[in-house]
């Protein structure tokens, strides 16, 4: 969506409580420092979600072993950024092919889905490379808010790894898997508006009242100059907090069967021409193309935060509108896969072909979502733009509004169902800004008929009379708008 609609609500508090534990440090001042944070959830027993951050305080390594033990016998059912094994108590996780190099001061982040019973106690007893982690005192858990309350994750598990196969996503077993859900808006304006990370609460509650509605896919809109922590954003709000910010969340996401959809929203780049949102070369509004001098940072950047774990699915942009800038479509066609100097548009743009060539330079294999030209309502030429890609696993997806040129039965059989046909397709905004769901009602129809996964835009809590808007509060009460998406989901999802 390229319109900027504020408001929020204060979230709602159900069911049983989730811990959300202040970090564990241990370390050496010859060797290493851990910090442990978990996201706890079950009275009794549960689940958990734990980053870890492994620091290097020694000479530097090329390749690295993290141990440690777990003190109540806990069990990891899920992990990422790292090989993770564990015999009994001992859980030894040993770096990937991309993370392995850890200079004298230097960083990574990994982590893992677990479970618990009884106490979910953290461990104290972490080395690297058999260099013990140790000399600071271990901070407690801090007593579990009502605010925070919630209960355990109702989707039963984690959310799939996905990959491509011909038209289809689907999941490590083989299972064919659509992406039906909504969109969560706010990572994209309130940092850059200098209003904080998100709009709204980003919490284990706010989680389970999507999942209440059987949603099972996230699309998470970010920021490129929030992610870079490139100015004018203000340092609270950018680099290394957004960036730990934003993998919170889809950790969040992932622990509760959501598939997160990571995506960028807004970019660098003064753009003046047709259709322009604003003349600011700040990434305050949408342009029509990414641009050369960060986007290829930011995708960069975002692989290596998530890359293998393929639960996550990047969407590289969201609105492209180049044949808005360079007079017809032939040239925006061009201009949306190849860049560089597009007629009409004063910075240099990075093409789609040169943003998966970045992330797949990471050693990402997660599945990309690319849209097409009018704001991704114009899915014509997708085919023949579709750039290549070493892991073939690329998927297409539009946007559909009451208000575009591509909304009714007969545009969609001309235009997406060939696409939908050879790659796996999603809707990842649909809407209408009537705040009713009769034209999303129709337009989900097809999408049924065609296997095609479809996103609400948007789960805040704003005007619905505004645009579209599918809650009026965090607990997940639906506008008129979103009632429509409810139902459906009650149907289709799970």
């Amino acid at each position: 969506m390229r319109r900027l609609l504020v408001g929020a609500a204060a979230a709602a508090a159900v069911g049983a409580v989730t811990l959300i534990v202040l970090p564990n440090v241990a370390q050496a001042a010859s060797g290493c420092q851990v910090t442990y944070t978990t996201n706890d959830w079950g009275t009794g027993s549960g689940g958990f979600t734990a980053s870890v951050t492994v620091t290097n305080l020694g000479d530097a390594v090329s390749a690295w072993t993290l141990r440690f033990g777990f003190p109540n016998g806990q069990q990891i059912t899920q992990g990422w950024s790292a090989n993770w094994s564990q015999s009994g108590a001992n859980v030894t996780a040993t770096n990937m092919t991309w993370n392995g190099n850890l200079g004298t001061g230097a960083s990574t982040a990994i982590g893992f889905n677990g479970s618990w019973t009884g106490t979910n106690g953290k461990p104290t007893n972490f080395s690297l490379n058999n260099v013990a982690c140790t000399g600071t005192t271990v901070s407690s858990s801090p007593t579990p808010s009502p605010s925070t309350s919630t209960s355990p994750p109702p989707s039963g598990g984690t959310a799939p790894a996905l990959h491509v196969s011909g038209n289809k996503l689907l999941t490590a077993s083989g299972a064919a898997y659509r992406l039906l859900g909504v969109n969560r808006s706010g990572g994209e304006f309130a940092c850059i508006q200098g209003n904080g990370i998100w709009d709204g609460p980003m919490d284990q509650a706010s989680v389970t009242a999507m999942r209440s509605w059987k949603v099972r896919t996230v699309r998470v809109p970010l920021n490129e100059q929030c992610w870079l922590g490139v100015s004018p954003v203000q340092p609270q709000y950018g680099g290394t907090t957004y960036q730990n910010a934003v993998k919170t969340y889809v950790n969040l996401l992932i622990a509760n069967g959501i598939t997160p959809i990571v995506e960028m929203h807004w970019n660098y780049g003064q753009y003046t021409g047709p259709s322009a949102g604003c003349s600011d070369v700040n990434a305050t509004c949408q342009k029509p193309m990414p641009d050369a001098q960060y986007a290829p940072q930011f995708w960069t950047g975002v692989a290596n935060a998530f890359k293998g774990n393929n639960a996550v699915v990047f969407d590289l942009f969201n609105e492209p509108y180049p044949e808005r800038a360079t007079g017809n479509t032939t040239t925006g066609w061009t201009c949306w896969r190849d860049g560089g100097t597009c007629p009409g548009i004063s910075y240099q743009v990075a093409g789609f072909q040169s943003l998966v060539n970045a992330v797949r330079a990471t050693g990402a294999t997660n599945v990309i979502m690319l849209g097409g030209l009018a704001y991704s309502n114009d899915a014509s030429q997708w085919l023949q733009f579709k750039p290549t890609d070493s892991t073939g696993n690329l998927a297409a997806f539009a946007h559909v509004y009451n208000f575009n040129t591509c909304s009714n039965t007969s545009c969609y059989d001309s235009t997406f169902a060939p696409v939908a046909a050879q790659v796996p397709f999603n809707l990842t905004e649909i809407g209408e800004n009537d705040c009713a769901h009769g034209f999303i009602d129709t337009l989900m129809n097809w999408a049924d008929a065609h296997s095609v996964g479809y996103l609400g835009w948007t789960w805040n809590a704003w005007d619905c009379s505004s645009g579209p808007a599918l809650i009026s509060d965090y607990s997940g009460t639906a506008t008129a708008f979103g009632q429509g998406l409810k139902n459906r989901l009650a149907a289709v999802s799970s």
